[in-house]
C-alpha cells in the first residue's frame, strides 16, 4: 500500500518514509510534471532573517532623517527671504537654509558681522529625534533588534554617525557663499559626533543593550538618573510656562515689533516661524531665570530675578517677553519652582520604590478564579532611597547645563557676542535645589507610607 502524506509526516524522525510497502526505503521521485500535493513552503525554522548591509541601511535611514529635519528650515528661510525684500536668487535662499540647518546642529557660521552660533533648539530637538530613529531602524535592518548586543548597537551608531558627518560636510560645501563661510571639516566632525550620540540612544534601546546595562547598574544610580531627568524636565516645563505667560502679557509690544517690519502676511509668517524655532531657547532662558542666575542678551548684560541690566535688544517679537525690571512682590515666589520640581520628582521616586508589587490579583478568565495575594517588593531602606534622591540633584544639574549650553551662543561680534545663560552657575544652583527638594519629599513620603501601613 502506498503511504499517505499524513503517514509519511508522522514517521519517526531520522527515518525515511516507506515506499511501496518497503519500510525505510528512500522515497521515489515523482514523474516530471506530476502534481506532488506538497503544501506551500512556509518559513523554515532556524533560517536567519535577511539582513541589510550596514552601509546601505545607515545611508537610507540617516538620509531620511536629514531630509525631515531640513524641511522646516528651508520653509522658514524662504519666508524670511520675503522679509528681507525678496532680493537674491533661489540658490541663495537654499544656501541660507542649509546654513541654518547646520547651525541647529551646533556648527558655528562665520559671517561678515561675526560668528553666529545661536542654534534654534526646535530644529535641534527634531534632528535628535529623527537621528535616534535612524539608529533604531538601522539596528532593525542589520538584525540587532532585542539581541542585547552592545556590539551591534555600537556598529549601527557608528555607521549613522559617519553618514551624518558626510552629509554635514556636503551641506557645508553647498552652503558656502560670499559673506557666509561654513568650514566643511568642522561641520562634518560636529554632525558626526551629533549623529553618533543620538543614534547610540536609539540603537541601545532597540537592541536591548540599554536594558542589559541598566540591570548591571546599582539601584540608587538608576533612581538618581530617572529622578534627576524628571526634575530637569519639570524645571524646563516651568520655564516654558513662565516664558509663555510673559509673552502673553507683552503681546502688545510683540505685535508692534512684528508690524514694524512692513513685510506683508508672508514676511510676518516667516518672522513668527523664526520665533517658534527659537521658542525652546527662551524656555531654557526662563528656566535659568527661575533658578536664579538668569541669562545674558549681550556682552555685559544680565536678566535675572534680582537684577536686570539690558542694552540693545534684537528686534524680534518674541524678545518682547524679556523682563525689564527685577522681580518683586509675588513674582519672587517663582524662584521656588526648582525646589518644587525636586520635591515632585522625589515624591514620585518614593511612591514608585515603596509601592507594593500587587496586593490582590483580579479575576482571570471566564472561570472567575478568586484573587490571590502576591508578595510585596523587597523592603527599601533609607540609605538606598535617600542616595537616589540626593544624587538626582547632580543629574538634574548636568541635564540643565547641557540645555543651557545648547541654548546659548553668539549672534555676531561686538555687543551680541554673548547670548543665553551661563551653564555652570545654572547647573550648580539647580543641583542644590533639586537635591534638597528630592530628599525632603522622599523622606516625608517614606515616613507617611510607613505610618499608613502600620495603621492598617
Amino acid at each position: 500500500m502506498p503511504t499517505t502524506p499524513e503517514e509519511a509526516t508522522d514517521a519517526p524522525a531520522g527515518t525515511a518514509p516507506p515506499v511501496d510497502g518497503v519500510r525505510g526505503a528512500p522515497a521515489a521521485s515523482a514523474p516530471r510534471g506530476a502534481p506532488t500535493g506538497a503544501a506551500p513552503r512556509g518559513p523554515v525554522r532556524g533560517r536567519p532573517a535577511r539582513r541589510a548591509p550596514l552601509a546601505l541601511a545607515a545611508s537610507v535611514t540617516t538620509g531620511w532623517a536629514a531630509l525631515v529635519s531640513l524641511g522646516p528650515v528651508l520653509i522658514v528661510a524662504s519666508l524670511a527671504h520675503l522679509v528681507s525684500g525678496g532680493g537674491g536668487s533661489f540658490g541663495q535662499v537654499l544656501k541660507v537654509g542649509l546654513a541654518g540647518w547646520l547651525l541647529a546642529h551646533g556648527v558655528v557660521l562665520h559671517t561678515g558681522a561675526g560668528p553666529v552660533g545661536l542654534a534654534p533648539l526646535a530644529v535641534t530637538v527634531l534632528a535628535v529625534w529623527r537621528v535616534a530613529r535612524a539608529g533604531v531602524h538601522t539596528t532593525r535592518a542589520i538584525g540587532g533588534r532585542h539581541r542585547g548586543s552592545p556590539r551591534l548597537a555600537a556598529s549601527a551608531a557608528v555607521a549613522v554617525g559617519v553618514v551624518y558627518g558626510l552629509i554635514g560636510a556636503l551641506m557645508a560645501t553647498l552652503a558656502d557663499m560670499p559673506g557666509l563661510d561654513v568650514p566643511a571639516a568642522s561641520a562634518g566632525l560636529t554632525l558626526g559626533v551629533f549623529g553618533f550620540v543620538a543614534a547610540a540612544v536609539g540603537a541601545a534601546v532597540e537592541s536591548g543593550a540599554r536594558a542589559r546595562l541598566l540591570r548591571r547598574t546599582p539601584m540608587p544610580v538608576r533612581d538618581a538618573m530617572r529622578t534627576g531627568l524628571v526634575a530637569a524636565l519639570l524645571v524646563l516645563g516651568a520655564g516654558a510656562a513662565a516664558g509663555g505667560m510673559s509673552l502673553a502679557v507683552s503681546g502688545g509690544a510683540a505685535s508692534r515689533v512684528l508690524a514694524a517690519y512692513h513685510t506683508g502676511v508672508a514676511g510676518q509668517l516667516g518672522l513668527t516661524l523664526l520665533c517658534v524655532l527659537y521658542g525652546p531657547n527662551l524656555a531654557v532662558w526662563a528656566a535659568s531665570y527661575l533658578i536664579g542666575p538668569g541669562f545674558a542678551l549681550g556682552t555685559g548684560t544680565v536678566v535675572s530675578a534680582a537684577r536686570v541690566s539690558l542694552g540693545t535688544v534684537p528686534a524680534l517679537p518674541v524678545l518682547a517677553a524679556v523682563p525689564t525690571t527685577p522681580a518683586s512682590g509675588w513674582a519672587g515666589l517663582l524662584l521656588a519652582v526648582p525646589l518644587a520640581a525636586g520635591m515632585a520628582a522625589g515624591w514620585l521616586l518614593a511612591r514608585r520604590r515603596l509601592r507594593p508589587k500587587g496586593a490582590v490579583t483580579g479575576d482571570r478568565g471566564a472561570g472567575g478564579a478568586a484573587g490571590t495575594e502576591e508578595p510585596e517588593r523587597p523592603a527599601v531602606g533609607w540609605a538606598s532611597l535617600l542616595a537616589g534622591a540626593a544624587l538626582a540633584g547632580p543629574v538634574a544639574g548636568i541635564a540643565l547645563a547641557v540645555a543651557a549650553r545648547a541654548s546659548s551662543g553668539p549672534l555676531g561680534g561686538g555687543h551680541l557676542a554673548e547670548i543665553g545663560p551661563d551653564a555652570w552657575p545654572m547647573a550648580g544652583v539647580a543641583a542644590g535645589l533639586v537635591a534638597a527638594g528630592s530628599v525632603a519629599a522622599a523622606s516625608a513620603t517614606k515616613m507617611l507610607i510607613g505610618v499608613r501601613r502600620k495603621g492598617a
